[in-house]
């Protein structure tokens, strides 16, 4: 992959998690607090993820998660529904959910949908079929709570530094870009902006993801960089000028992959990359590299494989062009964002 930075990667000190502002009817505060166990479902374009935790101290333990990619926004982009084998795959994943629910006796939970089910016309109706054969109930949220519960989920990551910051979240359907204010104990959102694609969505409107010649990959490689840079202007526009040293955080897919390639794993950690601090120009010389290389080629990175290998390039795209507009000189990684932001909000509802 090329001669990666022979100094150890920088990592942050383990933080503590500070408690949300949700908080719940009366009628319903003494059930919520005697529960033993909290979940948060985040149900994306291209994958499903559950945390089921229980409080400690002023953070949470998890006690079991669940990941799987469904890609429920395969084809969208095309027909503007869901398709019934990418629906299929959901309610397959969901009904794994449901039965880690149950068997956690979790009476405190929060399942949210994003991109794919806000742009889809069969999206109301997915959500209706979901919770008669899960018994999930699945919010549709806006692509600003979605920006706002990725903040309150790994902003503790944010490096330490003066002015403001800005945090990311490459989805599968949509990029949601926060500008932020970290110097309290809580982020104070400057400034928020939801670009329409994703990995899914970038990939397949520009296509070139299984193109045998290297300069058709790069030809696709250049459209997606032209359409994320597209969609980032007008935000890019209200950004400060002159940023004091630009601090960056990324929380996707995307961020995580490319962190896994930096290290050169042969599985992936989240040890190792949840908090990790990445030179950006690594990041750059990673993404420049992938969008050259056959999905083949793709593929035999361990923390890509044949799941992740036709999508990678879309992320890597976007995050160039993120880079472009917010040019810090690290990236910061987070292994975490919306159940986390979550569950924040569900306990710290709770707390005495």
């Amino acid at each position: 992959m090329g001669d990666h930075p022979t100094t150890m990667p920088h990592r942050h000190p383990p933080q503590a998690q500070g408690p949300g502002f949700a908080r719940p009817a009366p009628h319903l505060r003494k059930r919520w607090h005697d529960a033993p166990y909290y979940a948060a479902l985040d149900l994306g374009t291209n994958n499903c993820r559950l945390l089921i935790a229980r409080p400690q101290g002023n953070g949470f333990a998890v006690v079991d998660a669940f990941s799987r990619i469904v890609r429920l926004g395969e084809g969208l982009a095309a027909s503007g529904r869901l398709s019934d084998a990418a629906i299929d795959r959901t309610i397959a994943a969901l009904k794994v959910c449901s039965d880690k629910l149950r068997r956690r006796n979790v009476l405190v939970a929060r399942s949210v949908a994003t991109e794919a089910c806000r742009q889809a016309a069969n999206g109301p109706a997915f959500i209706e079929r979901a919770y008669r054969e899960t018994g999930i109930r699945l919010d549709i949220i806006s692509a600003e709570e979605e920006a706002r519960l990725a903040v309150l989920g790994c902003h503790a990551l944010m490096e330490p530094g003066e002015g403001p910051a800005l945090i990311f979240d490459i989805g599968g359907g949509s990029t949601e870009l926060v500008l932020i204010d970290a110097s309290g104990p809580e982020p104070r959102v400057l400034d928020w902006h939801s670009a329409p694609w994703g990995v899914v969505s970038l990939t397949e409107h520009a296509g070139g993801e299984g193109a045998a010649d290297s300069a058709e990959r790069l030809a696709a490689y250049a459209r997606m960089r032209s359409l994320a840079t597209e969609a980032f202007v007008k935000f890019a526009d209200r950004l400060p000028k002159s940023p004091v040293a630009p601090r960056l955080l990324g929380t996707s897919g995307t961020v995580t992959t490319l962190a896994s390639v930096y290290l050169e794993l042969d599985h992936y950690d989240r040890a190792l990359v949840d908090g990790l601090i990445v030179p950006a120009e690594s990041m750059r010389r990673i993404s420049s590299d992938l969008s050259g290389m056959s999905l083949a080629e793709r593929a035999r990175f361990p923390c890509i494989g044949t799941e992740r290998a036709d999508l990678v390039v879309a992320g890597c795209a976007i995050l160039e062009s993120i880079m472009d507009v917010w040019p810090a000189e690290r990236l910061a990684v987070a292994d975490r964002g919306i159940r986390e932001g979550i569950l924040r909000r569900l306990m710290g509802a709770n707390r005495p």
